[in-house]
């Protein structure tokens, strides 16, 4: 089981999220709208994964990324992308991030996605 800060900034991407991973003992410890958000609640809850959308306002997910990464190397991202974001995928991984989902989420791949970076 994962302690997991999900990370979009639309309320029903968060709440699909949320189902899917509950429903599978992983535990969401928090949520954030935005890349500021994200900041302060990564240092507050020190979270085994984030899902985090690319996307967003204020500081996108991507610079959200460089910037937890940049404190925490240790940190395990896995993006949340729309088909054909494919440019903004490679950017997010040379950031740091471990992974990605793809909208609109599908369980199975969501699961399968996040367990393969937690045992990395």
């Amino acid at each position: 089981m994962a302690r997991v800060l999900i990370v979009d900034d639309a309320a029903f991407m968060r709440m699909m999220l949320k189902n899917i991973l509950t429903a599978n003992g992983h535990e969401v410890v928090g949520e954030a709208e935005n890349g500021v958000q994200v900041l302060e609640k990564y240092a507050q809850l020190k979270p085994d994964l984030v899902t985090m959308d690319i996307v967003m306002p204020e500081l996108d997910g991507i610079e959200a990324t460089k910037e937890i990464i940049r404190s925490y190397p240790e940190a395990k991202i896995v993006m949340c992308t729309a088909v054909g974001q494919q440019a903004k995928v490679l950017e997010a991984m040379k950031a740091g991030a471990k992974g990605y989902i793809i909208k609109p989420f599908q369980a199975p791949k969501v699961l399968e996605e996040i367990n393969r970076v937690l045992s990395s």
